[in-house]
């Protein structure tokens, strides 16, 4: 059922995307801040009650819905699972900007793209080069390819496995969410009271993280991927992070990370990847890349699925 929800969620959404998803995107924000007025006193404690507040509800009624829809037949569970994955998993979640970015490169339309880009990150891209912005839109889009479509996907199959239903995918976009509302270090009050959905999301991330960056390295180049992750990934300002971009760069054979400017200062960052530097056509190249590790994944889903009907 997993594989063909999948499926199912990934055909829905290129064939009609979800254009209202930013009403849900504002719900969330709603309901999160309530808790954060509420709860937040700059204790680590108080983050840690509220995280798990937050979680309990939409997974306790996600898991109620499911076990209902199941008791009265399981293709309501089925288109169930689907609904949810549609509303939490996606490319077209973030693929308009990449295209339209991509777009203004192969036009030599730099401006343009910084613009975009800078829409997407919501800081200023002004100052970015031509090659600059391929590079960080590229490390955007392997960063997104993995929280929006891979991380969903790991933990909807972990739980479907154990009879939960879609219970894994609203956690983790959930725990995702937290983790980049509460992650503000600059504001004391908010570091520490988001310390516990920062550790929270780092141990939901070891594992999937890991799977992405080795599924890149089966679709990619092997060798060198295996090189960069190795060598290079903990060098990054987030080394989890920096697994994922130095494998990604390294399947890719480009090279990403190095310093930018930014608001007329340089910002110095680690080399990542080997080979020579991004531009339009690796970021074509990417999209390819993203897309054979999906197709990989689910095919092995596909032999899992086979091995546990034939066992």
């Amino acid at each position: 059922m997993s594989l063909f929800s999948l499926i199912a969620a990934l055909l829905l959404e290129q064939v009609h995307p979800l254009s209202s998803r930013k009403y849900l995107l504002a719900w969330i924000s709603g309901y999160v801040g309530f808790f954060q007025r509420n709860f937040n006193a700059g204790e680590h404690s108080q983050g840690r009650v509220a995280w798990i507040l937050v979680i309990a509800l939409p997974l306790a009624l996600v898991f109620a819905l499911y076990c209902l829809l199941l008791t009265a037949h399981p293709i309501f569970s089925w288109a169930f699972s689907v609904l949810v994955l549609y509303l939490t998993m996606g490319f077209r979640q973030f693929s308009h900007y990449y295209t339209d970015i991509h777009q203004a490169l192969r036009d030599k339309q730099v401006d343009k793209a910084r613009e975009l880009l800078g829409s997407w990150l919501g800081k200023s891209c002004s100052d970015l080069s031509y090659e600059e912005v391929a590079r960080v839109t590229i490390e955007q889009a392997l960063l997104c390819s993995h929280r929006n479509v891979f991380g969903v996907v790991f933990w909807f199959v972990i739980f479907m496995m154990l009879g939960l239903g879609p219970v894994g995918a609203v956690l983790y976009r959930l725990a995702l969410f937290m983790y980049n509302r509460w992650s503000m270090k600059e504001d004391a009050e908010i570091d520490n009271f988001g310390t516990f959905a920062r550790q929270a999301f780092h141990l939901m991330e070891w594992m999937p993280l890991r799977l992405t960056a080795a599924t890149f390295a089966i679709v990619g180049n092997f060798e060198d991927t295996i090189y960069c992750w190795r060598t290079q990934a903990a060098h990054w300002i987030d080394p989890e992070a920096g697994i994922l971009l130095a494998s990604g760069a390294g399947a890719l054979g480009v090279r990403l990370g190095q310093a930018i400017m930014q608001d007329q200062q340089p910002v110095f960052r680690p080399e990542l990847g080997i080979g020579d530097e991004a531009d339009a056509d690796y970021m074509q190249s990417a999209i390819g890349l993203v897309w054979r590790a999906l197709v990989f994944q689910l095919f092995m889903l596909l032999l899992l699925t086979v091995a546990n009907l034939l066992g």
